[in-house]
């Protein structure tokens, strides 16, 4: 008969402890243990018992093992397969974080309707089979025979299906609503996320077949469950976004198979996300006449150059002490660009409240754009207009001088094909460059006070 037991679980690390403790040994976070019962079942927790059971490995010399072809499956998603590295990796298990409402069940249906020659299964344990089927019929007209949808919660019924539906994909909304019978605990508790991903990461690697895990955030943005969690899978991606924009980021906080630096951009419509091939189109806003306060810079988010616009205000104190605001910027550098303008240029702007904005809702820690910061602070400041063609790509140091960025050539070349006219850039980091090769005009700099002179005379 299969025994039940009280244990504590925290939900910070997923740490197991036989008595509730204030302190965790494990990660350190307080009063964040809590109980739940367990049930001691003799059976193995598998998916399926009968290939593990049989199943012996042996410890092979490295120089032994053959290596596979990396064969990546294609998404028909170019932003998917970019943050991805290259595409679907068989046999890996992918977690897709989010807050509620920006999309993650929309992209992940798109993904089933869109790979129309894979036999994808869609498991939902929040929605209806209606439900998914008025979403699929708002983004596709045709039918699609080899996207099956299943509404369950119960692993081990999840497991039946699969064993007879034999997919090539499977896709699960979300992990938080699964439960194992070999666990007596709630759905969403500590031990059951543990238990239910153990399980679908087996069922993965044995199979060699992609799993798409949907997964819950918590208030302060992390996923819900145990820390574990994101241990387990082989990828974690962040969908992103602001509920009032119609724009989406995908990033890439974890990837075995890929960079981590990589990023996708999705527009949200009513017939489900369009891919964003060129992210400048949502990053420079279209102006009919020029304005103060704005300048571009050239950014660069993992091998993807994107050219953003930084927005200035610059005005009086009404209140006494100065304010300084900076959306999708790190505020504590700005304060420090406005100390060097101050101390090294002579700008009074310590009396002044200054307010930074990185059009598009997203954010940059580039120091590329640090110039292009400190043009728009100047611009507002002085009230005098940069012109809409030129951009900046450089880091503004401590002492006044510019400072040279890494992958210039590329940059260069990014503002050159969007059209710009002149770009500012380090006089170091155009040594050994082939100045002529461009068709724009490169402005190089090495102290604020010419970056001034350039732009205002």
């Amino acid at each position: 008969m299969a025994k039940s037991k009280s244990v504590f679980f925290c939900q910070s690390c997923g740490y197991q402890a036989a008595k509730w403790l204030g302190n965790c040994p494990s990660c350190g976070e307080w009063n964040t243990f809590v109980e739940e019962v367990v049930e001691k079942n003799t059976a193995k927790p598998d998916w399926k018992q009968s290939t593990t059971s049989t199943r012996s490995n042996k410890p092979i010399a490295i120089d032994q093992i053959e290596k596979n072809a990396d064969v990546r499956i294609n998404a028909q998603d170019d932003e998917l397969n970019r943050v991805l590295g290259g595409g679907i990796v068989p046999g890996s298990i992918v977690l897709i974080g989010g807050e509620p409402g920006i999309g993650k069940s929309t992209l992940l249906l798109q993904l089933a309707l869109q790979l129309k020659t894979k036999k994808i299964l869609y498991i939902s344990g929040e929605e209806s089979e209606q439900q998914i089927k008025m979403r699929a019929m708002r983004m596709q007209s045709a039918e699609f025979p080899n996207c099956f949808i299943l509404t369950e919660t119960s692993t081990q019924n999840i497991f039946k299906q699969i064993e007879e539906l034999q997919p090539q994909i499977v896709i699960v909304d979300s992990i938080q609503t699964l439960y194992s019978a070999h666990i007596e605990s709630t759905p969403g508790s500590v031990s059951q996320i543990r238990e239910c991903t153990a399980e679908l990461l087996r069922f993965a690697k044995e199979t060699n077949t992609p799993v798409f895990l949907v997964g819950h955030i918590t208030k302060d943005g992390s996923i819900a469950g145990p820390k574990i969690l994101e241990h387990m899978v082989d990828t974690v991606l962040q969908f992103e976004g602001d509920r009032h924009h119609t724009y989406r980021i995908l990033r890439s906080i974890k990837n075995r198979f890929g960079s981590t630096s990589e990023l996708g951009i999705y527009e949200m419509r009513g017939n489900g996300l369009r891919e964003v091939s060129n992210p400048s189109e949502i990053l420079i806003s279209q102006r009919d006449e020029e304005l103060s306060g704005i300048a571009i810079s050239v950014t660069i988010e993992g091998m993807r150059p994107m050219l953003i616009e930084a927005q200035a205000l610059v005005s009086v104190s009404a209140y006494g002490t100065p304010q300084r605001s900076a959306t999708g910027f790190d505020t504590r550098r700005m304060n420090m660009l406005l100390a060097v303008l101050e101390k090294r240029c002579g700008f009074r702007l310590g009396v002044k409240d200054v307010f930074l904005n990185i059009t598009g809702g997203i954010k940059v820690e580039d120091p590329a754009i640090d110039l292009g910061v400190v043009s728009a602070i100047i611009s507002s400041h002085e009230d005098l207009a940069i012109s809409s063609k030129h951009c900046f790509a450089a880091e503004v140091g401590l002492s006044g001088e510019i400072r040279t960025v890494n992958r210039i050539e590329q940059r260069i070349s990014e503002a050159e094909r969007l059209g710009f006219e002149k770009i500012f850039v380090s006089r170091y980091a155009i040594k050994g460059l082939d100045v002529k090769k461009y068709n724009i005009e490169i402005v190089p700099l090495s102290k604020l006070e010419e970056l001034f002179q350039q732009l205002f005379g």
